[in-house]
Formats: structure tokens, sequence, C-alpha cells
């Protein structure tokens, strides 16, 4: 989680809203795959921290499917990433801070609870949530005084 932080900094500093993900072997422990959330500078609105945390595995090892390997992200998934997470058949997806808004994990649609769901990780939330919760409110607060838009 600490790395997913990182990458969550990078994103903050950048402008961009502070989500990091890494992709991790726990078998091993190597970490496959570290990304930042950055939809505004690659001008993609699917450019969120896990996406591109996948796409960077899969091109790593050649493969789209990531069986058994973990997701570590510093935000509870949306739809979109936990639809990317269940294609990509990640085993374990481990998140920081809940998402009462736009999470869809543990709040919204649980979507990996859902009959039409065809691949269900191991999920644990709250890991360092206290932390990621306070670099996202910090970013927003900033923004907010500024008045810039994220």
């Amino acid at each position: 989680m600490r790395i997913a932080l990182e990458a969550a900094q990078a994103a903050a500093v950048a402008g961009e809203t502070p989500v990091g993900a890494a992709v991790v072997d726990p078998a091993t422990g190597e970490v496959i795959a570290v990304a930042a959330n950055s939809p505004i500078s690659h001008r993609d609105p699917t450019a969120h921290a896990e996406v591109l945390a996948l796409r960077q595995a899969a091109a790593k090892l050649g493969n789209y499917r990531l069986t058994g390997l973990t997701l570590v992200v510093t935000l509870e998934p949306c739809a979109m990433c936990a639809g990317a997470i269940s294609h990509a058949r990640i085993g374990r997806v481990v998140f920081g801070a809940d998402d009462p808004k736009g999470g869809a994990v543990v709040h919204g649609p649980r979507f990996f609870e859902q009959p039409t769901c065809h691949w269900r990780p191991q999920v644990t939330g709250g890991v360092l949530a206290d932390e990621s919760s306070a670099m996202l409110k910090a970013f927003f607060r900033a923004r907010r005084r500024t008045g810039a838009k994220p």
C-alpha cells in the first residue's frame, strides 16, 4: 500500500485526483506494475490508476489474465475498475479508503456480488485508509480554496 500511496502523491502533484495502484505477485512479493490516476493528463476518462496498473501488468507479463495477482489501490474501485479487475481475473483486491459516493465494491452496486459478475476476487478494505483518505481530503480542500477543477 505504501507504493500505491506514493503513486497517489505523484498524481496529486500532477494535479490529478490522488489515487495510486500497484499490481503485486503475492507469491514472490514482486511489484509488477505501479500507476497513478491520470485521466486529465492522458485525456482519457478510463485512465484510472487501477486500469493503468492492470494494463502495465498485462503488457509486462504478456497475458491479459492476471490470475493470482493482487491489486493494491488507495481508494475503493469504481464500477469501471471493478469490471476491469473481474475481466483480468485478479485474485485479490486490497484498497485503502472507502468511497461511499463512487465506490462499487463495498458501496454502490457491490459489483463483485452481482450474479452477472463472472470473476470475484477476494477483497480487503481499509488498509491504511486514514492516510489514503487524508490525502484525498487535502487535495480536494486545496482545490475548493483555489477554485481549480480536478
